[in-house]
């Protein structure tokens, strides 16, 4: 038997006493290395905070833009929302820009009108009530008329783009989706503008020579008024989209000023072979039976072309696309 004061045994308990407390201090060396080791991995691994974001990341748009116009650098919205347009509504609404306000008569045009549907009258065109456009709360307003610039100016920034400064549809689609921030809704127009221009200019080349001669009319009862390429009753269809041309003792003259008002004693001279002609009165029967006009060779060969005032008159893009293809299945017909 053993006692338990035995000094050997005591000796015996201290070494393993130590040896125990040597194992447990290596055991918690470990453990520390390991975990400093994993938040270490874990700084390494961690993602950016978010004051490292890219330095060249995009400014945010300005919500003003300087832009110059027949009345000097005006500042209007990047993007407008609450419109008041007196001239150009054919323009805004194939960039698909719908005015909140515009003058009784354009909306009536005989070309949009369905798309105009809510839109508030906001007067007769170049006598628009102020006081009406004025509860439309408006952020920019479009006129083409000069002397509606003060008034309207008062109201929100105006922009006055005067008539015929914009030549074509080309230039204006551009013009105001550039205006407006648009941009790409004009070009995706523009281009599917000219294919159709480009189909119905081919069917007529393959009907019509070359060399025929058209004339832009209106009936003005005791005078007749004669057009160019830039001022509706079908010039900018015939002239610049299927580019047909006027008689050429005349031509210069017509496409400089644009319009003439001609007696009837004139009208061998301005007539073409083609006549496209404007009357509210008259129809192509009336025409015929006149023992003046009866005379005309585009009265005798059947190539006289009667539309009243509410298609003609229009010379927007949606008017000139529509104008264009109703011209060309006429033309058509004639060739065969």
């Amino acid at each position: 038997m053993f006692s338990a004061h035995n000094p050997l045994n005591s000796k015996r308990h201290l070494i393993f006493t130590f040896s125990l407390l040597v194992i447990m201090m290596l055991v918690v060396s470990a453990c520390g290395a390991s975990n400093n080791n994993k938040a270490a991995d874990t700084a390494t691994n961690a993602p950016a905070a978010q004051t490292d974001a890219p330095k060249d990341a995009a400014p945010e748009e300005p919500t003003v833009k300087t832009v110059k116009t027949a009345n000097g650098d005006i500042e209007i919205p990047t993007h407008p929302k609450r419109i008041v347009a007196e001239e150009y509504l054919g323009s805004l609404i194939a960039l698909e820009v719908i005015p909140v306000g515009a003058p009784g008569l354009t909306l009536e045009n005989y070309y949009f009108k369905d798309s105009l549907t809510g839109v508030t009258d906001t007067g007769a065109y170049g006598q628009q009530n102020a006081e009406k456009i004025i509860t439309l709360d408006p952020d920019l307003i479009i006129t083409g008329n000069p002397d509606s610039y003060a008034a309207l100016s008062k109201i929100a920034p105006t922009v006055v783009i005067p008539y015929g400064d914009l030549k074509n549809v080309h230039e204006e689609l551009t013009y105001l989706g550039e205006l407006l921030g648009v941009e790409d809704k004009a070009k995706a127009w523009l281009e599917k503008y000219d294919g159709r221009i480009a189909a119905a200019k081919a069917k007529v080349d393959a009907a019509i020579p070359a060399e025929a001669s058209f004339a832009i009319m209106e009936d003005g009862g005791k005078s007749t008024w004669v057009y160019g390429d830039n001022f509706g009753r079908g010039g900018q269809p015939v002239y610049q989209a299927l580019g047909r041309k006027p008689p050429a003792a005349v031509a210069d003259e017509i496409m400089e000023k644009q319009w003439a008002e001609i007696s009837t004693e004139l009208l061998d001279q301005y007539a073409g072979d083609y006549v496209i002609m404007t009357s509210n009165t008259r129809t192509l029967e009336d025409f015929q039976a006149d023992p003046i006009w009866s005379k005309l060779p585009a009265i005798k060969n059947g190539h006289f072309y009667v539309w009243p005032e509410a298609r003609s008159w229009y010379y927007d893009p949606l008017a000139v696309v529509a104008q264009t293809e109703e011209l060309a299945e006429w033309l058509v017909s004639q060739g065969k």
